[in-house]
């Protein structure tokens, strides 16, 4: 697995979420396009994985919280940045979101919960801001930001 194959798996979703608006319908629409239980969800988590194990993927930070921008944002991606954050039973540091955040929990523990919300899609409105929190084990999320914006408290 290598960066520019993880961004060709990503590419239906960032042409899904091109030109839309960072709310709650679109949450509703990945939910329902790209499903928890379906192959994309599959393919985009067995990626995540291959590319934690091959090195270069959550490289940053220590156990129970390692972190990695994977995709900067620029014309290929609609100006997308994607990062990953592999999370265990932890709070998060505080941020907020200029332009919006969209997030694909995948999590490795049956059962772990991200900001309390299982496997699936979930937007965090322009302007919004949290401690990401990951419960009951251990997740994946993947989000991806307008612009790469990322305000850290």
């Amino acid at each position: 697995m290598d960066k520019e194959t993880f961004a060709a798996i990503m590419k239906p979703v960032i042409d899904c979420i091109s030109g839309q608006q960072i709310n709650q319908q679109l949450a509703k629409d990945l939910n329902s396009k790209f499903p928890a239980s379906g192959e994309t969800f599959k393919i985009i988590d067995q990626a995540c994985h291959r590319a934690i194990k091959a090195g270069w993927m959550c490289k940053h930070g220590d156990a129970g919280r390692k972190f990695g921008r994977v995709i900067k944002p620029s014309p290929d991606s609609n100006n997308l940045s994607i990062d990953v954050v592999q999370l265990r039973d932890v709070i998060g540091p505080h941020h907020s979101h200029p332009k919006g955040e969209i997030c694909l929990t995948l999590p490795v523990t049956k059962g772990a919960k991200f900001d309390g919300l299982g496997a699936g899609w979930c937007v965090n409105d322009p302007g919004s801001a949290h401690s990401p929190t990951v419960t009951d084990g251990e997740a994946l999320v993947l989000y991806l930001l307008p612009g790469g914006e990322i305000n850290f408290s």
